[in-house]
């Protein structure tokens, strides 16, 4: 169960990648997901938040996600999870990632400093008072900014279904090769009307929490925003979902089919 919160919180931030478009978010930008087991357990909450910053004189947008247990579940597992990234304004590559976790007493606080360039991760192991430099591929990404990079890139035009993408990101203390499908387009309920959205496949590794590598189902919003809608899990034991339940501050208009 904490592995599956921990990746669907994740998995909100990876999307597909093609030519530059017009910006699809800016400084403001909050989303809120509410997360169940199931279909009807409530097992948590996530949010995204955008707002400009400075990182070594550099122009950056500070991103910062959160995620956390709620309802009955918390009473016999709790989740407090927190990340956040520094990437540049118009490259979307990140400078600085943390991660700061507490999974039933499972905790892991780490701070990433990427050197884009010579192509290294400063990796500082905070609870292990640990300090390793690690190679990175070109252009690597993080976990968090991988989901703003790949909305500012997607190319709608370009989409065919079952074509399926690629893209290098850097999680903990390795390199992560994540594969992405897409899946055709989608009419979708939601807590704000019917919205066209576009359906993705993200594979994972099968075991102990997925049941197969096509477990996963991503919904993202058919317009300018690349909004993330809806996430579904099956997992070795019962299913998790995630859905977006409020926002605001988005750089271009929402589309909804009915109200």
């Amino acid at each position: 169960m904490k592995k599956a919160l921990l990746i669907l919180i994740g998995i909100l931030a990876m999307q597909m990648s093609f030519s530059q478009q017009e910006p699809a978010f800016g400084n403001g930008e909050w989303f809120k997901f509410k997360m169940s087991y199931s279909g009807f357990l409530k097992a948590g909450n996530a949010t995204l938040t955008v707002k400009d910053s400075k990182l070594n004189n550099k122009d950056v947008y500070h991103v910062v996600g959160k995620g956390w247990t709620t309802g009955m579940i918390k009473w016999f597992f709790k989740v407090k999870d927190r990340y956040e990234s520094y990437f540049d304004k118009k490259t979307i590559m990140p400078y600085k990632f943390v991660r700061n976790i507490d999974e039933g007493g499972h905790t892991k606080n780490l701070e990433i400093d990427f050197d884009q360039v010579n192509n290294k991760a400063y990796v500082n192991n905070k609870k292990h008072n640990k300090k390793t430099v690690i190679d990175t591929n070109p252009n690597i990404q993080d976990m968090v900014s991988t989901f703003y990079y790949l909305r500012n890139n997607i190319d709608i035009s370009e989409l065919k279904p079952g074509h399926e993408v690629k893209i290098d990101m850097f999680f903990d203390e390795e390199n992560y090769g994540f594969k992405l499908q897409y899946l055709g387009e989608e009419t979708i309920d939601t807590e704000f009307g019917e919205v066209k959205s576009l359906k993705f496949r993200p594979y994972v590794m099968a075991g102990r929490v997925f049941k197969e590598e096509e477990s996963l189902t991503l919904w993202v919003s058919k317009d300018k925003n690349k909004v993330p809608l809806r996430i579904k899990a099956d997992l070795a034991v019962g299913s998790l979902r995630a859905d977006l339940e409020a926002f605001k501050g988005l750089k271009h208009p929402f589309k909804i089919v009915v109200r």
